[in-house]
């Protein structure tokens, strides 16, 4: 009983000192941020179940920003927002001033009709959402 006490006295000691680490103040912090979509290459039109390499140009607003990948969302059936996905670190020595690069995703055409793709390129001066948008028929 005494021993069986001791056990579960040290696991919990164990767990609260374990928990109780933090992370030091000298690693560096970075949030995800969007990349503006410069331009897109798409195909003409796609076939019906058949996969394409879709080209993106976008932007690396400076030095402490580096690429992640694409998040295409489904809007509606046809219809996918596409936004390039960077890591910004937090560095008062960033050095500014853009790089256009260019990256690419993979793409199953799964439906028959038009699809329309919206790149996202950025706010207006009113804060709302632009897109660069491209429409694709589905030859059958």
């Amino acid at each position: 009983m005494i021993m069986k006490r001791i056990v579960t006295l040290f696991f919990a000691l164990s767990i609260f000192v374990l928990s109780s680490c933090s992370v030091t103040d000298d690693e560096p912090d970075y949030y995800f941020i969007p990349l503006q979509v410069v331009s897109a290459e798409l195909p003409q039109s796609f076939m019906l179940h058949e996969t394409y390499e879709i080209k993106v140009t976008y932007i690396l607003p400076n030095g402490c920003a580096s690429f992640e990948g694409f998040d295409v969302t489904p809007i509606a059936q046809t219809t996918r927002n596409v936004v390039p996905i960077g890591s910004q670190f937090d560095d008062p020595d960033c050095v500014d001033g853009g790089a256009e690069v260019e990256g690419s995703f993979n793409f199953v055409c799964l439906y028959s009709d038009t699809y329309l793709f919206r790149f996202w390129k950025g706010e207006n001066e009113s804060g709302e959402q632009e897109y660069l948008e491209f429409e694709v028929p589905v030859n059958q």
